[in-house]
């Protein structure tokens, strides 16, 4: 319905722009929209390719980047213990022996990695053919409003998708793969590539739709449909739902929800003074409107 109200509205808004004559119809806009979704999948499809052919670095050094001692984020978190005078942030990664149990979950899996891959990569561009195809419905303030959504949003959700890798996914992983129960993985764990793999995904692109909030905020503020105020008396219940929402995203410890639901406050808070800016200009907007009138 929301679709079909939507290219209503967009096929009104070019008539006015282009007169009688250059009505497009129903099936038009349509097959418009089905280009705009052929072009987003191709550049999801060529970032996978070329993904596909680059299996070693694809697997080694970022899928299963994690369980390398190495990685940038144990080194980091141990600098700061060392610097609190602490162990509690100093993780020595786990070695579970990763393996694959159906004929072709090899395939599948590399597949599977590619396509998530090709998305997050090929993320600002997805995002640009879908604002080309909303922009024509748009009215001219609203135009001016979103100036900047395909630039601002693809950096927010790259930055939840590196939080969701570098932060939560090591911090999960050593939880997940450590935990024991006696008589079970008293030796070395054995998991099911496909598995981690999932779990990989779980904790970076729901991140990443995550830190689109102060965005999405921003524009629900300049429809009216959120106000700062509203935001600030629905505080305490927020605080609830972001402990509920890193606690269904992170395995129960403890720490890693405490580093989860930190910077989604923060964000929170951002777009609290997000809408209160926006709610100013919307007033001075109808205020014009009125003197106008």
């Amino acid at each position: 319905m929301a679709l079909l109200s939507f290219i209503k509205r967009r096929a009104q808004r070019q008539q006015e722009q282009d007169g009688e004559g250059a009505e497009m119809s129903f099936v038009e806009h349509l097959d418009e929209l089905r280009m705009h979704l052929i072009r987003a999948f191709i550049g999801i499809s060529a970032a996978a390719i070329v993904m596909f052919f680059a299996t070693e670095l694809v697997f080694k050094y970022v899928i299963f980047g994690p369980l390398d001692p190495n990685f940038i984020t144990y080194k980091l978190f141990c600098g700061i213990s060392e610097q609190l005078g602490t162990k509690a942030l100093c993780y020595t990664p786990v070695n579970p022996e990763l393996q694959t149990f159906d004929m072709g979950e090899a395939f599948l899996l590399h597949i599977k990695v590619c396509l998530i891959g090709g998305l997050i990569v090929s993320f600002p561009y997805v995002l640009y053919e879908f604002w080309k195809f909303v922009r024509p419905g748009l009215y001219n303030s609203e135009v001016s409003a979103t100036r900047g959504v395909v630039g601002v949003g693809s950096l927010l959700f790259l930055l939840g998708v590196a939080f969701g890798y570098f932060i939560l996914s090591p911090f999960a992983i050593n939880f997940l793969v450590g935990y024991q129960l006696p008589m079970v993985n008293e030796g070395q764990s054995i998991i099911k590539a496909k598995s981690f793999v999932n779990y990989m995904i779980m904790f970076t692109l729901p991140a990443g739709l995550i830190f689109e909030l102060p965005i999405i905020v921003y524009y629900l503020a300049r429809m009216g449909i959120v106000t700062s105020a509203g935001m600030r008396q629905y505080r305490r219940h927020s605080i609830i739902g972001i402990l509920l929402l890193s606690a269904m995203i992170t395995p129960p410890d403890v720490m890693t929800q405490i580093i989860v639901s930190i910077p989604v406050y923060i964000l929170y808070e951002l777009s609290i003074n997000i809408a209160k800016k926006q709610e100013k200009k919307r007033n001075e907007e109808l205020g014009m409107l009125e003197d106008q009138a």
